[in-house]
């Protein structure tokens, strides 16, 4: 297998340029989904792809823009600023009049401030541009509501073994420099393992894989040689692969357990692994008002500083304030009773009639509406003992319905016996 050696990364040498050749992400550019659609209709709107790393995010907007005959451009937002964007929305509006639509795509969109994110919105809206973006961070946290209420979010999931072994076939046919290379001579396990579910890193480890053995008549990709190409056993955590979820799934579940040591311990992996310090807090604020609740009022108050802290500090030290929230959560007592109570409610109203409001609730601005009844015989609670009477605020139909229901830890103890006394009459709490 002596070739030249390519100077190309592997991976963008067996890029797919067609949707035939593309693989995973079924529910997008499957037969009738949203993105194979777009493609074949012609009919491109501006969307956001939020996904890991390595799972086509890419590979996706140059297909489309290659099959629409669009004029592509891809920034990434890391590199860029105002100045590119304007620059492109000026040959846009040229391309225009020529008939020719312009597709904008920017990589890592979350990273891109509220200034430059405002520069794209008159062009996105006015369909000048066709924005595509790629991002592996929320977009509800990342992009401000104006550019996401112009744009179709679509999900990207992680790629199924199947995927990257299907990958791992097409690169190899495809790729003039691994010709000699079949796919049982590498260890597919263990190279998708470490790879993490990231396709391009998964064909970069088996390339600098090959190279090791460049000059050898046969060669394996062994377990041995991969690890020798890692270097270091990985802590396997990609922050967006299957390690990713595992580890924050076995995080919160320690905070749920009240075990402040595992909780630091798989917090640990996470920062070691380069995850983000705000995204940990960020689930730490989401436990705080899921898991322990009313039990313990101040959990909220404390993840809430810890995050906003973490994000004026940065690491390492943010890795204190961390450790402090997460041992504070830990061993916090435990509630999710306002986390049940609105999704019973929410269940309520999604499968049951929306009830009117009674009267003597409703807003009465108008004298029409006080003669309709609107407000009548409303009894303002801060007139009587205790600032309370006891008063239907349901509709009728849901007389007597509880949906909060408080525990006996911690304050929510309290929380339970004052309005256990306050309706008393109802037998509610």
């Amino acid at each position: 297998m002596k070739k030249e050696i390519p100077h190309i990364p592997l991976a963008e040498r067996v890029r797919p340029e067609e949707l035939k050749d593309f693989r995973g992400q079924e529910a997008l550019l499957g037969k009738g989904k949203p993105i194979r659609l777009m493609i074949e209709n012609d009919t491109l709107s501006s969307f956001i792809l939020w996904g890991p790393p390595g799972t086509g995010k890419t590979t996706i907007a140059k297909i489309i823009a290659r099959q629409t005959k669009s004029e592509f451009h891809q920034i990434n937002a890391v590199s860029s600023g105002v100045k590119d964007i304007r620059e492109i929305i000026a040959l846009s509006e040229e391309n225009k009049f020529l008939g020719k639509r312009t597709i904008l795509f920017i990589d890592e969109i979350h990273r891109f401030n509220k200034s430059q994110q405002d520069a794209l919105l008159s062009a996105v809206e006015s369909g000048l541009i066709v924005l595509i973006g790629a991002t592996t961070e929320n977009p509800s946290f990342e992009v401000i509501p104006a550019l996401r209420s112009r744009v179709r979010i679509f999900v990207l999931n992680e790629l199924s073994k199947d995927d990257l072994v299907n990958i791992l076939n097409f690169a190899i046919e495809r790729d003039e420099f691994l010709s000699a290379l079949k796919i049982g001579e590498v260890d597919t396990d263990f190279l998708i393992y470490v790879s993490g579910g990231d396709a391009r890193s998964m064909l970069n480890i088996l390339e600098a894989a090959v190279m090791q053995q460049i000059n050898r008549e046969r060669i394996e990709i062994t377990k041995e040689v991969i690890e020798n190409v890692i270097q270091r056993k990985n802590i396997l955590y990609d922050k967006a692969g299957e390690e990713h979820y595992n580890i924050i799934s076995a995080f919160i579940k320690s905070l749920r357990g009240s075990d402040p040591d595992a909780a630091l311990y798989w917090m640990a992996r996470m920062l070691e692994g380069g995850e983000d310090p705000l995204f940990i807090a960020r689930r730490m604020i989401i436990f705080a008002a899921e898991d322990i609740g009313n039990a313990s009022p101040n959990a909220l108050l404390l993840a809430e500083t810890v995050f906003s802290a973490v994000s004026k500090i940065g690491m390492p030290e943010s890795r204190i304030l961390l450790a402090q929230g997460v041992t504070y959560l830990a061993s916090a007592p435990k509630s999710n009773s306002s986390y049940m109570g609105i999704e019973q409610a929410l269940s309520e109203v999604r499968n049951s009639p929306l009830y009117p409001v009674p009267l003597h609730l409703r807003n009465a601005p108008t004298k029409l509406m006080k003669e309709l009844g609107y407000g009548k015989e409303y009894q303002y609670p801060h007139d009587f003992e205790n600032h309370f009477i006891e008063k239907d605020y349901l509709p009728g139909e849901l007389k007597g319905r509880q949906f909060y229901k408080p525990t006996e830890n911690g304050q929510e103890k309290t929380i339970k016996e004052r309005l256990k006394a306050l309706w008393k009459n109802k037998k509610k709490y």
